[in-house]
């Protein structure tokens, strides 16, 4: 799939696709315990396959990459081939500082962008057309709740250092915390419905339960 901008629905948007190199014990490492460091780095891959093969057949959007630490390893040149990527390399001291960075860079050629990860199979292109057509709208922020208390999608039409500084990522407070600098900085955002993603071993059986990915 080649030409990611053309044909697609909201030309003037982009997804950023946050993806970390599959390289095993270095990543999804909470799930080590159940499927061991080569089968958690092989879900984290087929789960990351899976969100490039649906959005690239939605159309949705031109879609980035935005790789850790690289964007040399094979697995995502191979993708960019196969699924019409574009490959970045993430850049920041912290989750938040890369996303910004990601974020500020795509705006710069773009009215709107979409940041999701590869670890929430319930978060469909329904929901990213969704993000998309609310920030068309006129909102300047989208979120995508997770059920642990972080967030799974974030939309935005700008873009502030403040809704990702001094945020510890990984922990239950980041929804309530951007929430927060949003209220601040007197931003309107819309709320799609909260979502779940594969972190830690309990995660597993959902996942095989819910049918979204014959993964285990």
């Amino acid at each position: 799939m080649k030409g990611p901008a053309r044909g697609v629905h909201h030309p003037d948007a982009r997804i950023l696709i946050f993806a970390k190199t599959p390289v095993a014990g270095e990543v999804k490492t909470r799930l080590i315990p159940a499927l061991g460091k080569a089968g958690a780095a092989a879900l984290y891959r087929r789960m990351l396959e899976g969100v490039f093969d649906r959005l690239g057949h939605s159309r949705l959007a031109p879609l980035e990459c935005w790789c850790s630490p690289d964007v040399h390893h094979p697995f995502f040149q191979q993708a960019a081939v196969r699924y019409g990527l574009s490959l970045k390399r993430q850049r920041g001291a912290d989750l938040g500082a890369r996303m910004y960075h990601a974020a500020v860079s795509a705006l710069r050629e773009v009215e709107r962008v979409v940041l999701i990860g590869g670890d929430a199979p319930a978060l469909d292109d329904g929901h990213i057309g969704q993000a998309l057509a609310w920030l068309a709208e006129g909102q300047d922020a989208v979120l995508g709740p997770a059920e642990d208390g972080g967030y799974v999608l974030l939309g935005l039409r700008r873009c502030q250092p403040r809704l990702f500084d001094g945020i510890a990522w990984g922990t239950d407070q980041v929804l309530a915390l951007t929430r927060t600098r949003l209220a601040a900085l007197r931003w309107s955002w819309a709320e799609l419905p909260e979502l779940w993603d594969v972190d830690r071993p309990r995660d597993l059986a959902r996942l095989k339960a819910s049918g979204l990915a014959n993964t285990l």
